[in-house]
């Protein structure tokens, strides 16, 4: 048996449960993801374009189990956040395998026109809003989100209202914390209306490294005119966790998005990020960095869709792989025969710190406009043995000497992050990174109580 017909006998076996815990908003989908996935038959493999370094077929193969019955999991919240790094304050929500745990400091202060809230709490209480945004984005785009619809029972809703400047960033923890292989099904529903802004941090972690886990995790974003959004994402979870991880955008016109990705530890990650510029004169800039050491793999995929004119995106990728790691850059920008006067950039960077880590990158162009401005580039090397030696002439010890450097290559990613408070924490924590130092779970959290 393939590893997607077990889950959709798994469904099968269990549609009377899930739609019996589900408000309808979300059955109203499941047919539909159904169809499309035994359309599909697999999921994607090592042979299938894009996938070059990733199969999902092997990744999601081993006997997860899945929460059907909504059994609530214990976790220790505030364990989770020990850290010894500069406060970021936060509207903190966490979701705890699946489930989500508004706390307290959100519920109390939540400005008026924000929502944060239970995606199964809002599309039973606001049917009509969650049906007219969730899965139009990622609708049969592929077999892994038809999957996430199919199995999703809660996720997180956020929601800023017209013309609402949100001040405090959003913050959703997403931690794994159970006492067996598990795959959890994360959903987030995002809708910045027209004229709002905000900012959203999300953080991966695993509280225990003795269990496989799963993340199937959709996020879809909808840009009014004129919004603003930061995005981040940072995963520091084990070695034993896998993630698949999509993210879809749809920005109206003069929308402002800023999207930045960190993969600090991790098992078998795979990031796609599909934007679709639907709007005129927007702007938006995505970056990711990367480390991995071990056997870890750590995948990115990119698409870009310049749908209408005069519209710019720049885009800036990083890895630093060591021991026996892998990584993988597949990026596409996609310009339309009417998106005049676009300008689209993408470069793929990478360093090898060690003769075993290996990198596949292959950056893309599929323009049909001539009046654009677009280019693309990937370079990978090693360390610069050249500055290595000059350092230690100067009195820097090597380890420390190639510490240096490879923070001085991730510090133009860092310094993209938009979220005030977040850059320092993130140099703090590619240092302990780079020193060998796993961070425990929550580190890069921001602090819960303010």
């Amino acid at each position: 048996m393939s590893s997607l017909n077990q889950y959709i006998s798994l469904f099968e076996q269990n549609r009377a449960t899930i739609y019996a815990a589900s408000p309808e908003a979300l059955n109203r989908l499941r047919p539909a993801a159904l169809s499309a996935l035994k359309q599909f038959g697999r999921l994607p493999g090592k042979r299938d374009e894009g996938y070059s370094k990733t199969s999902l077929e092997e990744m999601f193969a081993p006997d997860f189990g899945v929460n059907i019955s909504r059994v609530t999991f214990p976790v220790d919240v505030a364990q989770s956040f020990k850290c010894d790094v500069p406060n970021v304050s936060t509207l903190l929500g966490v979701v705890v395998n699946d489930e989500f745990r508004p706390s307290a400091t959100l519920l109390k202060n939540c400005p008026e026109g924000v929502t944060v809230d239970s995606l199964a709490a809002v599309a039973a209480s606001d049917p009509e809003f969650v049906e007219k945004y969730l899965g139009h984005l990622s609708a049969d785009r592929d077999a892994a989100s038809a999957l996430n619809t199919l199995l999703m029972q809660d996720g997180v809703v956020i929601r800023v209202r017209k013309g609402v400047k949100l001040d405090k960033a959003i913050q959703i923890v997403n931690i794994f914390n159970a006492a067996a292989p598990l795959m959890s099904v994360r959903r987030l529903l995002i809708v910045i209306e027209e004229n709002a802004s905000a900012r959203i941090l999300v953080c991966d972690h695993s509280q225990s490294s003795d269990y496989q886990y799963l993340s199937s995790q959709v996020a879809e974003v909808f840009l009014g005119d004129g919004a603003t959004l930061d995005y981040c994402d940072i995963e520091e979870s084990s070695e034993k966790t896998s993630r698949i991880a999509q993210l879809f955008v749809s920005q109206a016109s003069d929308s402002r998005l800023t999207v930045n990705g960190t993969s600090l530890t991790v098992g078998h990650t795979r990031n796609e990020y599909h934007i679709d510029i639907n709007g005129e004169g927007c702007d938006t800039e995505l970056a990711a960095m990367a480390i991995a050491d071990g056997s870890q793999v750590i995948d990115n995929s990119s698409r870009i869709n310049h749908n209408a004119p005069r519209s710019r995106s720049n885009q800036l990728f990083k890895y630093l792989l060591d021991d026996k790691s892998h990584g993988a850059f597949e990026g596409l920008i996609y310009v339309a025969q009417d998106a005049v006067h676009t300008e689209a950039y993408q470069s793929d960077r990478n360093m090898l710190a060690s003769a075993d880590a290996r990198m596949h990158t292959a950056p893309q162009l599929e323009i049909y406009c001539d009046d654009v401005k677009c280019s693309h580039g990937a370079a990978t090397g090693q360390l610069d043995r050249n500055a290595l030696f000059y350092m230690q002439t100067r009195g820097v010890p090597e380890a420390e000497a190639r510490m240096m450097l490879m923070q001085a290559f991730m510090s133009d990613v860092i310094d993209r992050v938009p979220i005030e408070g977040l850059r320092d924490r993130l140099r703090h924590l590619v240092e302990r990174r780079l020193s060998g130092e796993h961070a425990v779970c929550g580190d890069c959290a921001a602090s819960c109580h303010k």
